[in-house]
């Protein structure tokens, strides 16, 4: 698990601590007011999450960008839940805003494990393959009436702000091989089918691991329906090279996704890199991760 990390990383972002979740709680849910508060440690850059008591978690958001994907997620995880076959956050209490925080909030329930680390996950292949599972399960959900996905474009359309991000890293990476590298993935055919769900941001902070398990997936703000080939960016952000086939297997992913999925990857790592460099250092680690692991598979 990540160190709590509490420094900013967005201009617009507000100061979130223990004692207001308790004021908060306090005034909207009394009959948990009594119940304990800590800050989780947490990777994530769009919310803050707090524990209450043993049954619960709050999850307030840092900026104005994050509060919409407190009603995304109300909306629609009741619906995505009961078809998938791991836990996903149940909402169970809707905080709204007052005095003390300016925005709607939400309270889940407390979801056992714990984030894996890139290079270090236990059972690999049996990770890979659950990982796989879901996101074939996600797919096949209906998609009729579903909402566009945060990252549901075509690939391509990321190409400005992926160069931009190689230009502002400079020297930190090879520049040459990572552009050569995006462009094949840019080039890569589009999406043929149907919009199909995905999660959109299928990251190690927002997978939870128990016993070497699969045990939920977490944060669906990003979630809608477009190219599915964004939810294969675990095979380069969290799993090793001997366990990619699996997941892949399991995912059900043909050759022209695959290379979307790792543009996808490649994409992320690079946008997020310079962005998060010195504000989120678990996240700027698997950034570079990805490159690396890219790159290596590249030869």
């Amino acid at each position: 698990m990540a160190a709590v990390n509490t420094s900013r990383m967005h201009a617009d972002e507000l100061d979130l601590d223990a004692p207001l979740v308790r004021r908060l709680i306090a005034r909207r849910f009394p009959h948990w007011s009594a119940l304990p508060v800590r800050r989780l440690a947490s990777s994530g850059t769009e919310n803050a999450m707090f524990r209450l008591g043993g049954e619960l978690v709050v999850r307030l958001p840092r900026h104005p960008g994050a509060v919409p994907d407190l009603a995304h997620e109300r909306r629609w995880l009741p619906l995505l839940g009961p078809l998938l076959p791991v836990a996903v956050p149940e909402p169970v209490g809707a905080g709204e805003p007052d005095e003390d925080f300016p925005w709607p909030w939400s309270v889940y329930r407390w979801l056992a494990g714990t984030n894996p680390v890139a290079g270090s996950v236990e059972q690999p292949e049996l990770l890979a393959e659950e990982l796989g599972l879901f996101v074939r399960a996600l797919r096949r959900v209906e998609a009729d009436g579903a909402p566009t996905g945060y990252r549901g474009g075509p690939l391509p359309e990321r190409d400005e702000p992926t160069r931009a991000a190689v230009a502002e890293l400079g020297g930190r990476v090879d520049a040459r091989a990572v552009t050569e590298l995006w462009e094949r993935a840019a080039s890569a055919p589009e999406h043929g089918g149907p919009p199909r769900w995905a999660h959109g941001d299928l990251s190690p902070g927002n997978v939870l691991v128990d016993g070497g398990r699969l045990g939920a997936v977490i944060d669906f703000g990003c979630a809608g329906v477009g190219d599915p080939a964004v939810d294969l960016m675990p095979a380069w952000n969290l799993l090793p090279a001997s366990a990619r086939g699996v997941f892949r297997e399991a995912a059900g992913a043909a050759d022209a996704e695959w290379a979307r999925g790792r543009g996808w990857a490649l994409s992320v790592a690079l946008i997020q890199l310079p962005y998060y460099w010195d504000t989120n250092p678990a996240l700027a680690e698997n950034s570079r991760h990805v490159i690396a692991e890219i790159l290596t598979e590249a030869g």
